[in-house]
């Protein structure tokens, strides 16, 4: 029995909790097994009923209560700016969640869940993802955490951390896939009809990329450039040659246009674009050539620095009918 606990509180974001739910129970069914292999568990600073930013109420154990043995996994949830200040500030929250997390075999948050194990400290040092929109203000608010703009989940050593609402789902089904193997992660997609089959998924890859791209950015057209010739050489010098500009005034301006250096913006083009090559089931091999990324072994190293997976792993659990 693997013991999965997720940690809410008034005005929580259900879809924290029923999404990643979802992939275990999910799980649990693809086993078939008599006795379940996740149990889950909502624990909060109270105990009791509590109610989401949806209005849908969720019964809960009280965090100070008497716990089982062990917890295998916990994960804090996320919520809007007000719900999530108050539970930060919780005085039943924080330093029993700081007690919880050190017992925690695989411990961290889905979407904004992240600030409150910044407050407490938890993080700092680690890298860690979260919404989108809460990068910034996340950076800003503990300087000592290293905030992950572009994945859609971070794996730090013990530490998961995913990004905005629905990305706690592809979290949930990577878990699967270290606990019981890309066989069963991948039936629990199928099932649910998730990941690479959702319409329109790549938009959901980086969106800082897209935000990027913008039409009013001064790189627009290199940065279209880069995304349709991932296989050429795109250092520097290339690139501030194409753009007729001086390599440090390129790197310079590029820099300020988009927020990240060109070497860093590259390597992300190419590992979404390695990514969705390999839901196609593409081998390793020609996804490391069609992206620029070769020899397979520097792929496979960035692309699980990146995603917490080996490119294998991903392409076994999306790839397929």
């Amino acid at each position: 029995m693997h013991r999965i606990v997720f940690v809410v509180y008034p005005g929580f974001e259900i879809l924290d909790v029923s999404g990643p739910g979802a992939v275990f129970s999910g799980a649990n069914h693809a086993l078939g097994g008599e006795a379940p292999f996740y149990e889950i568990e909502l624990l909060s600073g109270q105990g009791g009923p509590v109610a989401s930013s949806s209005g849908i109420v969720v019964e809960t154990r009280g965090i100070d209560a008497p716990a089982a043995p062990s917890i295998d996994t916990l994960l804090v949830v996320g919520a809007e700016r007000e719900p999530l200040l108050r539970a930060m500030a919780d005085p039943a929250l924080g330093p029993l969640l700081a007690r919880l997390a050190g017992r925690a075999g695989r411990w961290g948050s889905i979407c904004s869940g992240i600030f409150v194990l910044a407050a407490l400290g938890l993080v700092d040092g680690r890298r860690v993802a979260t919404h989108w929109d809460a990068c910034t203000p996340l950076a800003k608010a503990f300087p000592k955490v290293e905030v992950d703009p572009d994945s859609l989940y971070v794996v730090d050593g013990h530490l998961w951390t995913s990004a905005g609402v629905t990305t706690g789902i592809d979290m949930a089904l990577a878990m699967v896939a270290a606990d019981l193997g890309a066989k069963v992660a991948g039936e629990v997609a199928q099932r649910l009809v998730l990941y690479a089959r959702r319409p329109g998924y790549q938009s959901q890859f980086s969106p800082v990329l897209q935000a990027q791209a913008r039409a009013d950015s001064p790189f627009g057209e290199l940065i279209a450039w880069i995304q349709g010739h991932l296989q050429e050489p795109l250092d520097v010098p290339a690139l501030a040659a194409r753009a007729g500009l001086a390599e440090r005034t390129f790197h310079r301006r590029f820099v300020a246009a988009t927020g990240v250096t060109p070497a860093r913006f590259v390597e992300t083009a190419r590992l979404d674009a390695a990514r969705m090559l390999l839901s196609r089931g593409l081998s390793l091999k020609s996804v490391a050539v069609q992206v620029g990324l070769f020899p397979a072994a520097r792929f496979a190293e960035a692309f699980e620095r990146r995603f917490g997976m080996s490119p294998r792993l991903f392409r076994d659990m999306h790839a397929g009918g």
